[in-house]
């Protein structure tokens, strides 16, 4: 008997009113009952889009002309409502604060209940055991803006299974995570599927951290096409993920960068189904060939922190007693789980908040006095959430805001937005509204209003979080552009491919205290200081062990030191 696909697009196109061209194009797809679907693409692929048809966001919120056939359980999606929808496919957002509307974290997970008008005894039976299926249950009377950022992607994941629907959408559900609460959220998912037989469907541009669990296919999307339908062997053994500007896995790089061709039949869509003993004794050997090099710093400090201390409400403190020196022209990396301190160290240098003990040094000059104005006219930041930086409707205008309010003229302006809009990817979106626009592209317009003032100290916090791989590394060899030009960069970041790529030295804080301070290939294979962070092994630390090279750090740093001189290339 054949299988009925649960979710069918039949020569599907949608076009929203606002655009020139269809946003996605002649897409033919089938997911079946109990299937785990990993979609990924670039930025401006269509990806989103997609998840928007399925919930009903298009085209009940967002309006376009929908041609084709989308049925989800037999029903044509756009024949019904929102509301319809809602009780078939439920939708975790990219952005959990979006998507939060109780008081307590038990009111927003029993939202659809009371909607519903179900009685309060069952009420609470439901939410208590939703709230425990995803480890909340202790948390159920929290405002959902006092938690951590895995908690909140708990929350909102409680709050869509309580109605027991069948498919659950993830959108970018790794987005705003430390990497082993992103682990534990996959592991979630991966849990709730097998156990529950949800259909999973997840968007994210994150492959390797997704392929920690069992995927059943990738649907690869570029330009508003279905590119690949394949299994996670297949994909890593082609050249697609290249081509469309998606991250390979870490330890796919490496077994290239060592000359091995990579195939279906090594198994190499998981690292643990890797077979070994194809690669092993070439891996050996590339490793030895490679000469680290030791990075020394003679330049002089340009911030310090000298036992900084701070507490917001008097009691806790979120920094307690942190030291850090930073040399001019460095480019660091702060990492650590949510909550750990690291958003909070950048307000205090930036002056948004006062330390409570300690002191901050510009070069030898302590700022302790200096207004948020003054500190900005040497640090620039750009903050994590884009929504918290932009204030002008247009892209244009929102670049050029820090040049207009410096009294800059206008022909200046235009040649340094110019050249920005460039850099980050956004010229095709000069003339565009900032509604109009993603959150990885919002992203990008913040880090281009900042990087156009040209500071001398530049913090960005969780810089690549949404960007797609094309775009990361268009921002990062930027980064280095104008780091080889003497600016200081600082960058707050889960990302530990970041960390290990591009930055030569690593601080991480936990608890609200440094706990180590040293290379990134050190941070990430120091199982102490990885489970105190939150942080997670690379995988090329995990290649190393089941390869059986003994110096595990050692070869993490061979991997640096290989891409180091292929980018210098």
């Amino acid at each position: 008997m054949m299988r009925k696909p649960i979710i069918e697009f039949k020569n599907f196109n949608f076009q929203y009113f606002s655009q020139a061209r269809p946003t996605l194009n002649d897409i033919n797809l089938e997911i079946y009952p109990g299937e785990k679907i990993l979609i990924v693409g670039p930025s401006g692929s269509g990806k989103s889009t997609l998840g928007n048809c399925l919930n009903g966001l298009i085209p009940f919120s967002y309006k376009g002309e929908v041609n084709g056939s989308l049925k989800i359980k037999d029903l044509e999606t756009k024949e019904q409502n929102i509301f319809k929808l809602s009780k078939m496919i439920g939708t975790v957002l990219q952005d959990s604060d979006g998507q939060f509307v109780g008081l307590t974290v038990g009111e927003d997970i029993a939202f659809a209940l009371e909607n519903d008008n179900v009685n309060a005894t069952e009420m609470k039976a439901r939410v208590k055991n939703v709230a425990s299926m995803v480890d909340m249950e202790k948390w159920l009377t929290s405002s959902p803006f006092e938690l951590s950022g895995g908690q909140k992607q708990r929350s909102a994941l409680a709050g869509v299974m309580i109605d027991d629907v069948d498919i659950l959408l993830f959108d970018e559900p790794l987005a705003n995570l430390d990497p082993a609460t992103g682990k534990t959220a996959i592991e979630i998912i991966e849990n709730i599927h097998k156990e529950a037989n949800k259909t999973i469907i997840i968007i994210e541009h994150r492959l390797e951290d997704v392929l920690h669990c069992d995927i059943d296919r990738i649907i690869v999307m570029n330009e508003g096409r279905i590119i690949a339908d394949m299994n996670a062997d297949q994909l890593v053994s082609s050249e697609i993920l290249i081509e469309n500007g998606i991250r390979e896995p870490l330890y796919i790089t490496a077994l290239k960068y060592a000359g091995i061709k990579v195939t279906t039949e090594m198994h190499p869509g998981h690292i643990n189904t890797l077979d070994v003993q194809t690669v092993k004794e070439i891996l050996k050997a590339w490793d030895k060939s490679i000469s680290p090099q030791k990075i020394e710093s003679h330049k002089p400090s340009i911030l310090r922190l000298c036992e900084v201390s701070f507490s917001y409400n008097g009691i806790h403190k979120i920094l307690d007693n942190v030291s850090i020196d930073i040399k001019e022209g460095e480019m660091v990396s702060i990492v650590g789980k949510n909550g750990a301190g690291k958003s909070t160290l950048s307000k205090i240098i930036c002056g948004f908040e006062k330390e409570d003990t300690g002191n901050v040094y510009y070069y030898d000059e302590n700022i302790k006095q200096k207004t948020i104005r003054q500190r900005a006219e040497i640090v620039g930041v750009v903050m994590q959430n884009p929504n918290q930086m932009i204030s002008k409707p247009m892209i244009y205008d929102e670049i050029a805001l820090g040049l207009r309010l410096r009294k800059v003229k206008e022909e200046e302006i235009k040649e340094r937005v110019d050249k920005i809009l460039k850099i980050c990817g956004l010229t095709p979106f000069r003339e565009w509204p900032i509604s109009a626009l993603s959150y990885g592209q919002k992203k990008r317009v913040t880090i281009a209003s900042i990087l156009v003032l040209n500071p001398k100290i530049l913090i960005l916090d969780e810089p690549t979080a949404g960007q797609d791989y094309r775009h990361y590394s268009e921002i990062m060899r930027f980064l280095l552009e104008i780091n080889k030009l003497g600016v200081t960069i600082i960058m707050i970041t889960h990302d530990m491919h970041l960390m290990l790529q591009y930055t030569p030295r690593g601080i991480v804080l936990a608890g609200g205290k440094k706990i180590a301070d040293t290379q990134a290939a050190i941070i990430l294979t120091d199982g102490d200081v990885i489970k105190e962070a939150n942080l997670k092994e690379t995988s090329l630390y995990n290649l190393a062990q089941i390869t059986g090279i003994s110096d595990g750090t050692s070869f993490v740093q061979s991997f640096i030191e290989y891409e180091r001189g292929m980018r210098n290339k």
